[in-house]
């Protein structure tokens, strides 16, 4: 059955030295509107969708970049989990903090900075979701405490950027005392009337959301983000009925009372600096 075989190949592979493109990478399609967007531009318009407005996650160092005028001075950079309770679940929980140090840059899911926001001065706390889905454990409730203290000290305002699923399980009891720690702390704020301002994005869940991410002077989510408690499977599965359209995505919320604003993200430094001013209008 020769006809079956070729003797020869039918195509043949092009000499090594001939020049390739490489477009892989390039373009990214939007979970939204389903368009193909040249990375570079998406990247140019703040990782939001020219065709439907649509916010892409982004990580802490941009939102930190985004907000400040220029450079900042990041604070306790150095700090990492002791690994308080031995954890293992697939992994030992000290492999998996090797693993997001070396795979982020960073020590924990939290970058506390100070800087300039249209000329005035604020310590900005950004939550990295690359870093075990920006989870809160002992190290981001010292962080956001220790740039709490900075803000009283000077008289600061302080700017919370939320992305997180919640506490973080591999540090057990640990993790939930940061609720409390942290909302002491911003009590502490509120008495000496400095303003704190919580931004929630895209996801925004669990022990974060019931706690320091919904006692701001202001509560500002970013379009289209998903925030809560549990889950909406979840919810849905607890009380056997099918949720609204939107049910915890930010417009719902806001609709609803439970946020103060909706905000665009390429909006959001303008909108903070007026608030900024209308809350401290004496500093």
């Amino acid at each position: 059955m020769a006809w079956f075989k070729r003797s020869e190949p039918s195509v043949t592979t092009p000499a090594t030295d001939e020049k390739t493109v490489k477009t892989e990478g390039l373009w990214v399609q939007c979970e939204g509107c389903k368009q193909i967007i040249f990375r570079q531009a998406l990247e140019k318009n703040l990782s939001i969708c020219p065709k439907c407005g649509y916010h892409f996650r982004i990580d802490a160092r941009t939102r930190l970049e985004i907000l400040f005028d220029d450079d900042y001075e990041e604070f306790d950079e150095n700090l990492a989990s002791s690994d308080p309770i031995r954890f293992v679940d697939s992994k030992p929980y000290a492999t998996r903090l090797a693993g997001m140090k070396q795979s982020t840059g960073l020590r924990d899911a939290l970058i506390s900075a100070r800087g300039h926001l249209h000329g005035r001065r604020v310590n900005i706390c950004a939550m990295e979701l690359k870093f075990i889905g920006g989870s809160m454990g002992a190290v981001m409730g010292e962080k956001i405490a220790r740039a709490v203290d900075r803000s009283l000290a000077d008289r600061d305002p302080l700017i919370v950027v939320s992305a997180s699923g919640g506490a973080r399980m591999q540090e057990g009891a640990t993790s939930l005392m940061q609720m409390g720690k942290i909302s002491a702390g911003l009590m502490r704020l509120d008495e000496q009337r400095i303003p704190y301002i919580s931004i929630l994005t895209d996801p925004t869940t669990g022990g974060v959301t019931a706690s320091f991410a919904m006692l701001g002077d202001l509560n500002i989510a970013e379009p289209g983000a998903l925030i809560g408690f549990a889950g909406p499977r979840v919810i849905e599965q607890t009380i056997r009925q099918k949720l609204p359209d939107g049910f915890q995505r930010s417009e719902f919320l806001e609709k609803h009372g439970f946020l103060d604003a909706v905000v665009k993200r390429d909006e959001m430094k303008d909108y903070l600096a007026k608030a900024l001013a209308f809350l401290s209008p004496d500093s």
